[in-house]
């Protein structure tokens, strides 16, 4: 494991007052900018557990009223009067927002503070998903533009708050967030469906807002708290040499590159497997559709894989170098051996989960400042995400001009290939 880990590299330990308890923090309450603190302290084990808590409850917000509306689409379809086209920016533009908005979040969350940013999210997450049920096209396409951009400002205050407060714990808790965000999205998944059945889809999609209500009503005080703790301390780092400052960009680079091979892969996988293992296996629709779902409930499994890994005093290399084998999985089993797609399924599934958390976990580990470790987080989102976006597309094209799944799933293995060979230089000492 890193130094940081095990009580902080000399520059954090500096950073933290006498007894541990300086400043890791913005310096300004929450409330301007998290300028150039370096993260280290640890919050007090009440007072850290509740913000654990609360911050858990905001993570559930950031995947489950977007998975919410694939079990309904074809309700939300009929009920609108939209035509496939229109359905299919319903669904991507969540991720286009992840990839456009991510720079303007990095920004307010460093100008306001991630407490204050997260209560931000948290509403927009709550009209977003009120408004995307309004019973029009406007407002279906108005409330999932609300939603992606408040999901964005969440995806960016979170992994800032868990470097700036948890960095010693970074693994574990960046694994419990990439869990939690994956349990809700199998919640919304699973119930989605019997609610509209009994209620309409509309009232279906709008009731997950209560998700959002839950978490404020945690967050609030938690914020607060931290907000409080951070109130009055001034900035400990200072500003960064030309050499850190160029490792850092390496670092953001690399890891870039590794995030766009994940969420390529994920989106890809989540929108085709379906159909994939319909063509290559010969499954119905219906099976089809369950045998893919142990690649989104085995991600659970990986978040937490990984903390207990590197815990075990695996090599954060070790555990990604396996990780990216386990993705490897999935399309070389489909393109040689489909008839063991479950393997690779399940690997797969726990490879995407714990892939996600190594990288965030990168970032809080090796980011020497809060400020920089929000820098590095908006360059990782913003490629990444754009690359996801275009991918689902892009396949699907490849498959119609094809005919054949095959170049399709040989893309998928590239992009791993590309995603491990960035995670063996960013995990490694030359990462640093």
């Amino acid at each position: 494991m890193s130094s940081a880990d095990d009580g902080g590299t000399p520059a954090d330990r500096s950073a933290s007052g006498p007894g541990g308890s300086g400043s890791d923090g913005s310096g300004s309450g929450g409330s301007g900018s998290d300028g150039g603190t370096r993260p280290g302290a640890a919050l007090a084990a009440g007072a850290g557990g509740l913000v654990l808590a609360a911050l858990l409850l905001v993570s559930v917000n950031l995947r489950a009223p977007l998975t919410a509306l694939a079990p309904v689409v074809d309700d939300v379809a009929t009920g609108l009067g939209m035509t496939s086209a229109g359905v299919g920016l319903l669904t991507s533009i969540p991720v286009l927002s992840f990839a456009l908005c991510t720079p303007a979040a990095a920004a307010l969350v460093g100008r306001w503070g991630p407490e204050r940013a997260l209560v931000l999210a948290l509403v927009a997450v709550l009209g977003g998903t009120l408004l995307r049920s309004g019973g029009s096209v406007t407002t279906a396409l108005a409330g999932t533009a609300v939603l992606g951009v408040g999901i964005t400002l969440g995806n960016v205050a979170v992994p800032v708050i868990i470097t700036r407060d948890f960095r010693r714990r970074a693994a574990g808790v960046t694994g419990a967030y990439t869990a939690t965000m994956n349990a809700g999205s199998t919640v919304t998944t699973l119930f989605t469906a019997p609610l509209a059945a009994a209620f309409g889809w509309q009232w279906a999609l709008a009731g997950w807002g209560v998700l959002a209500v839950a978490a404020l009503v945690a967050w609030v005080p938690a914020g607060r708290t931290l907000a409080a703790r951070h109130a009055g301390a001034p900035p400990s780092g200072t500003t960064p040499q030309a050499a850190d400052a160029t490792v850092q960009r390496g670092l953001a680079v690399l890891l870039m590159v590794a995030f766009a091979g994940q969420t390529s892969g994920y989106y890809a996988m989540s929108t085709w497997l379906p159909s994939i293992l319909a063509d290559r296996i010969g499954f119905d629709a219906a099976a089809a559709g369950g045998a893919a779902a142990p690649f989104q409930l085995a991600a659970v499994a990986g978040a937490f894989l990984v903390p207990l890994g590197l815990r075990g005093r695996l090599s954060e290399r070790t555990v990604a170098t396996v990780l990216c084998t386990f993705w490897m999985s999935l399309p070389v089993l489909l393109l040689v051996a489909p008839q063991a797609w479950w393997v690779g399924v399940c690997l797969a599934g726990a490879a995407q989960g714990g892939v996600f958390t190594v990288i965030f976990t990168l970032i809080a580990r090796r980011s020497p400042s809060v400020a920089a470790a929000r820098r590095t987080s908006a360059v990782v989102q913003t490629g990444g995400y754009a690359c996801g976006a275009l991918a689902p597309t892009l396949l699907g094209a490849l498959h119609e001009a094809t005919g054949s799944w095959t170049a399709s799933l040989g893309v998928i293995v590239g992009l791993v290939v590309a995603m491990a060979a960035a995670l063996w230089v960013a995990a490694g000492d030359r990462g640093r």
